[in-house]
């Protein structure tokens, strides 16, 4: 068995066979990790799309909370320069305390849903 002066070497039929079949095994398992692998690239892909649309509903809600908030801190504050005596100085801040701790109240729970809704879009699975 020379071929040009180099021994040739052949693999016994069985050998050959088992060989093919273990690269053809091979071969489909990695054609089966590329495509699970560009299924999770996909799948972080459209989570990272939702986290951002989630994370600019949670931006757009604080501004319009601190744009509310400021607001009425300027009325608050115009009211108090206003004011005619201690008395009515005292009734304006207590109605103004009062109106903040339940805008507060309002704006921690509608942000508390949005902050919900963003983590539950992002990890909802997508088909």
């Amino acid at each position: 068995m020379t071929d040009q002066g180099h021994e040739r070497f052949e693999l016994p039929p069985e050998m050959r066979s088992m060989a093919e079949s273990n690269f053809k095994q091979a071969r489909e398992a990695f054609e089966k990790f590329l495509a699970n692998a560009e299924a999770a690239a996909g799948s972080i892909e459209e989570r990272g799309a939702s986290m951002r649309a989630g994370a600019r509903d949670i931006g757009a809600r604080a501004i319009a909370f601190a744009e509310t908030n400021v607001q009425a801190s300027l009325d608050y504050a115009q009211s108090l320069v206003l004011a005619r005596d201690v008395s009515e100085v005292m009734r304006l801040h207590s109605e103004y305390v009062q109106a903040q701790m339940r805008a507060l109240a309002e704006q921690a729970n509608e942000m508390g849903q949005i902050v919900s809704r963003a983590a539950m879009d992002a990890t909802r699975p997508k088909h």
